[in-house]
């Protein structure tokens, strides 16, 4: 049995996508050389659900973002912090990882004062331009800490800060436009991906339920649209009144969500998205032509931050979420799917920002960890 084989690790990250996915393709890439890796989060976050469906044995923390009112509510969730804490420390003493890993995040904190107080190494992740609060505040006594970044440096006070880009899935890396579409059932033609992040975006929906019928009977493109699912029943609902033969259309392919996002995004020419970081390392992954329209409340300001790194590199096209609807994007998709050069142009330059081998940096890194 190798040394590798023999070792422990916690992962921990939770509540969204862009906290999740990365963590799990880290979890991937041990487990994949024999580790024992557990997953720490909340069983009532999509973290439960992705952790166990790929087998890790979960670690519940009942954890919730912090509020920033100082009133009663910050009080009692101080209380379920220390809380959180303790099971924190239950689960090290019991396991006894040999590292712990975190994407960030409120889920991820409690382990992290953990690990602080039990002297358990750990290393941190963060996804974004600015970095979160709980990278901010608890990089300081990590191991190592790993950016997407160059310009999230300058807020880390770690002097073992790396910057590798995001751990992405490797299937993005080997999976062909060509097998992608074949597993989706889509045919060999243009196709444009509609996605609002693991949560669906109302604006995004709203602004493309409208141009449907005209973008697959006019221009016979396929359309991949994943809505969420807390918005699924209203895009269907809307989409009768525009469309009401939409369900006989072998263009286009809407669901709530998506389980294999490789393909998704692999099978595009145009991916059409928020700009939350993991989704845009996952977009420049997958050599297409992303059209951002970053939240407008992410904290921190960072899918704004995220995506005009983009649009500095000449490797999307921006558009504000108080300047979307229906004409401003059928102006804006109608001449990119007009103009080849400016699609190869965008595909280009968003694919020379892809960077394929963060995870194996990442997972040498924490492997490295004594």
């Amino acid at each position: 049995m190798s040394e590798m084989s023999n070792k422990k690790y916690f992962v921990t990250g939770g509540g969204t996508g862009g906290h999740i996915y990365p963590a799990l393709a880290v979890a991937d890439a041990l487990a994949g050389e024999g580790s024992k890796v557990y997953y720490v989060g909340n069983k009532r976050n999509m973290e439960y659900e992705l952790a166990t469906k790929k087998g890790y044995k979960f670690l519940h923390v009942s954890i919730s973002g912090m509020p920033r009112k100082f009133n009663f509510k910050l009080f009692w969730w101080g209380v379920k912090l220390v809380k959180a804490v303790l099971y924190s420390i239950k689960y090290i003493k019991k396991y006894q990882p040999s590292v712990v890993f975190a994407t960030g995040g409120y889920v991820s904190a409690p382990m992290i004062f953990a690990c602080r107080i039990t002297k358990t190494p750990y290393m941190m992740h963060d996804c974004d331009a600015m970095p979160g609060l709980v990278t901010r505040k608890l990089s300081k006594g990590a191991k190592y800490v790993s950016l997407a970044f160059s310009k999230a440096k300058k807020y880390i006070q770690n002097k073992h800060t790396i910057i590798t880009g995001n751990p992405i899935r490797k299937e993005f890396k080997s999976l062909t436009k060509e097998t992608a579409r074949q597993n989706l059932g889509l045919e060999n033609k243009m196709t444009l991906c509609v996605m609002g992040g693991s949560q669906g975006a109302k604006s995004i929906n709203d602004a493309t339920v409208e141009l449907l019928r005209e973008l697959s009977q006019e221009k016979n493109i396929q359309v991949v649209f994943q809505t969420g699912r807390k918005n699924y029943d209203a895009v269907i609902e809307r989409l009768q009144q525009f469309y009401p033969k939409y369900n006989q259309d072998r263009n286009l392919l809407i669901k709530p969500y998506f389980d294999d996002m490789v393909s998704v995004l692999k099978s595009c020419d145009i991916v059409l998205s928020r700009a939350g970081s993991l989704s845009l390392s996952e977009i420049c992954a997958s050599q297409v032509a992303p059209i951002l329209v970053p939240y407008p409340h992410a904290a921190a300001n960072h899918q704004r931050l995220n995506a005009k790194s983009l649009l500095e590199a000449g490797a999307c096209i921006y558009i504000e979420d108080e300047e979307l609807d229906t004409n401003k994007l059928k102006d804006v998709l109608f001449k990119l799917i007009e103009s080849p050069i400016k699609m190869n142009y965008l595909k280009q330059n968003s694919s020379n920002l892809a960077k394929y081998d963060a995870l194996d940096k990442i997972k040498n890194v924490i492997t490295s960890i004594k």
